[in-house]
């Protein structure tokens, strides 16, 4: 079970990309300036590759890596308050060695799951403009080319994940059922046989601090990836 990209000339093609100088600006601007609690810190400073099991099962796809965090560390949903949240619930899932994400040496090993992002940059406001996801776009779609064959689950995290990879299977010739979903927590849809996507709040302070994004409500989602991979009903962690 690997912790690393599923290609490695993929991930260094990922993380030498320049593309969007919108982006590029930005992402250095942060790691040259940082913040007060990281000061003594090297930032990453560049496009964020996916890491995880290259035969996954499970797809977990997020929005894009925080400035603070992924832009940090170099890893996606590492060092911030939303990967406290995804790798706690991914462990108690039985889909990670261990609760804590807080660099890309830290140990941590994903089982059956791969974690990658709609855009490889950290965009300011966590808002990438369409022309950046459009040129961003093609390593998801590699990423897809090289997992599919396993995948039987997706967990999109957010509605803008959710929708982007509804378009994303879509245009690839893979059907959703129901056509067209609409974006809600815990909202599914089937996308060919076996294979599920699930729809999650994304694990943002601005959702968990305000309690729109639950632990339970968020385990809900776990739990039914495990069911759905298990084919049965899985224990509670």
């Amino acid at each position: 079970m690997a912790a690393g990209p599923i290609e490695p000339a993929l991930s260094s093609e990922v993380a030498l990309c320049r593309a969007c100088p919108r982006l590029v600006e930005w992402r250095e601007r942060v790691a040259r300036e940082r913040r007060a609690a990281y000061r003594d810190e090297d930032y990453w400073g560049r496009p964020v590759p996916g890491f995880g099991d290259p035969r996954a099962r499970l797809l977990v796809v997020g929005l894009a890596p925080a400035a603070h965090g992924a832009n940090r560390t170099g890893r996606m949903f590492t060092g911030d308050r939303s990967g406290e949240w995804l790798y706690d619930a991914l462990f108690r899932f039985g889909f990670a060695s261990q609760p804590e994400a807080t660099s890309r040496n830290d140990g941590l090993r994903l089982v059956d799951a791969y974690v990658t992002a709609v855009v490889r940059c950290a965009p300011p406001d966590n808002k990438p403009l369409p022309d950046e996801r459009a040129r961003c776009r093609p390593f998801l779609d590699r990423e897809l080319d090289l997992l599919l064959p396993e995948i039987r689950c997706v967990v999109a995290l957010g509605k803008y994940s959710f929708d982007q990879v509804t378009r994303v299977l879509g245009d690839r010739g893979i059907a959703t059922a129901p056509a067209h979903p609409r974006f809600s927590h815990g909202a599914e849809a089937e996308i060919g046989p076996g294979r599920l996507l699930l729809a999650s709040y994304h694990p943002s302070q601005q959702n968990t601090f305000t309690g729109k994004l639950t632990r339970s409500a968020f385990d809900a989602i776990w739990k039914r990836s495990r069911e759905h991979l298990d084919g049965s009903n899985p224990t509670s962690p």
